[in-house]
């Protein structure tokens, strides 16, 4: 008996505490949830069946070779609730679910992490809204404390982005000039900036540039767009001018590769997945940079031994005009410029668009520069990241939609331009641009479309119809209904 007191006298509050469990701590640092977070990023958009899949067959980029059923949906169009609706559930699951445990941290020594949070959660949302216009915001993340949240209007979730990231730039600067704290500093857990915080506050801008480019048709938001880059131009942090990459020391080991390279490059150890084989350049793509002399086009795609070629999107009969003509080594399929190891970096918003972007918005006057400039430095950038020879003598020939001066429709140009530097890449943002613009022109539909067009949203998926059904809007017609900025 007396050997039992003197235990429970020993023992502390917490010994007997069999409801805490050391594998799913309450608490965790900062410095281990930013790269989860940032793996997740990375994923969501070069996974398979991720963003950039999506955009890629949606812009006419890819189809696929023969003796593959592979991408039935995109080419038949069959936008439904259970179409790419992995989008949506990984977004707010994982992607956004990580970055809101940082913006939520407590402690003013926290700063940095909550500004990375909050730019990062701007980054996606925006996506978010392209993809489905109103989406839960408001009221997002909640997770138990609201399981139903509200949806919210996507141009008012538009313009709290832009008030998100400059509270954000304004968070940085404020946590680095605070003698009350010593902050916590973002260092190799930063696998996008290494914690470098200037780049962080031009990357917000370069996501502010996104944004109000994208706004930069509507009619009576032209004064709020023009005031937004005066501000970004008086808070001199610039924009980025290299490719936002995340790079998380990827490994040729299973589940450690590059996403791209693991969904569409080779198996660990050698081997070509059977994304590989099966995913090729269309008929539309290789002909058009063909006949624009692109050097480009051996970079995009691969060149098999009998020269280029690509496939029609929704072709049926694979063996007219000659059987297996379409056969995975005798297509275009995805090129080393776009492949390009297993350890290459994951690119979340690439050097081209920032330049294109920049050059549209000071073309319709919305902020101050030279448009030739910027809209050249962004093919340079697009033939940098491909790792083609220098671009000066592409752009700089006198032909439409190449040379800034041959081409009389400039904003087309620019977006044409921007089509082909995302292809593969980041190539979502080119089928919004599509949405909003038009361009490129002539752009085919798959042979198997019922309708005359492509896509302009997709559907919410089945998972919030089940389990936010009270506030879920009726499904937009994934056709005609566009989001806001494109109306």
């Amino acid at each position: 008996m007396l050997v039992i007191v003197l235990l429970f006298a020993s023992c502390s509050d917490s010994f007997l505490d069999v409801n805490t469990d050391p594998n799913n701590p309450t608490a965790v640092s900062p410095d281990l949830i930013l790269p989860v977070a940032q793996k997740y990023s990375a994923f969501a958009n070069e996974r398979n069946r991720g963003q950039n899949t999506l955009g890629n067959m949606m812009m006419y980029n890819w189809s696929q070779s023969d003796g593959f059923s592979w991408y039935t949906d995109e080419m038949t169009y069959n936008v439904n609730s259970t179409f790419y609706n992995q989008i949506f559930d990984y977004t707010y699951s994982l992607v956004l679910k990580q970055y809101n445990a940082l913006s939520t941290l407590e402690g003013d020594e926290s700063g940095y992490y909550k500004a990375i949070a909050m730019i990062m959660k701007s980054y996606h949302f925006q996506i978010m809204v392209d993809i489905y216009g109103d989406v839960p915001y408001s009221e997002a993340l909640l997770r138990g404390g609201n399981p139903t949240p509200k949806y919210d209007d996507a141009q008012m979730i538009y313009k709290d982005l832009i008030i998100q990231l400059t509270s954000a730039i304004e968070l940085i600067n404020t946590t680095a000039s605070s003698t009350a704290v010593t902050p916590l500093e973002p260092s190799a857990d930063d696998t996008m900036f290494g914690g470098n915080m200037n780049n962080w506050k031009k990357f917000a801008n370069t996501v502010k540039l996104r944004i109000l480019v994208r706004l930069s048709d509507m009619s009576g938001e032209q004064a709020y767009i023009k005031s937004q880059f005066a501000e970004i131009a008086t808070g001199g942090e610039g924009y980025m001018n290299s490719n936002v990459t995340i790079q998380l020391g990827y490994m040729d080991e299973d589940n450690k590769q590059n996403p791209k390279w693991a969904a569409f490059g080779q198996k660990p150890g050698g081997g070509n997945t059977l994304n590989n084989d099966a995913t090729c350049g269309t008929d539309y793509i290789i002909n058009y940079l063909t006949d624009t002399f692109d050097p480009r086009l051996d970079y995009i795609y691969e060149e098999p031994e009998d020269g280029h070629l690509g496939v029609p999107q929704g072709l049926k009969d694979y063996d007219i005009p000659v059987v297996d003509q379409f056969d995975p080594d005798k297509v275009s399929n995805i090129g080393a410029g776009i492949l390009k190891n297993y350890d290459q970096a994951a690119v979340i918003y690439t050097a081209a668009e920032s330049y294109f972007n920049r050059s549209e918005a000071i073309f319709k006057g919305l902020m101050s520069g030279d448009a030739k400039t910027m809209y050249e430095s962004g093919v340079q950038a697009s033939f940098d990241y491909l790792d083609t020879p220098d671009a000066s003598n592409y752009y700089n020939r006198n032909s439409n939609l190449i040379g800034w001066d041959g081409s009389p429709n400039k904003l087309e140009a620019i977006i044409t331009q921007k089509w082909i530097a995302l292809n593969g890449i980041t190539a979502l943002q080119s089928w919004f641009d599509y949405s909003r613009t038009g361009y490129p022109s002539n752009l085919p539909v798959s042979l198997q479309a019922s309708t005359p067009d492509r896509p302009v949203r997709l559907f919410y998926p089945s998972s919030e119809i089940t389990a936010n059904s009270r506030n879920i809007p009726s499904q937009p017609d994934a056709f005609s209904a566009k989001i806001f900025w494109a109306n």
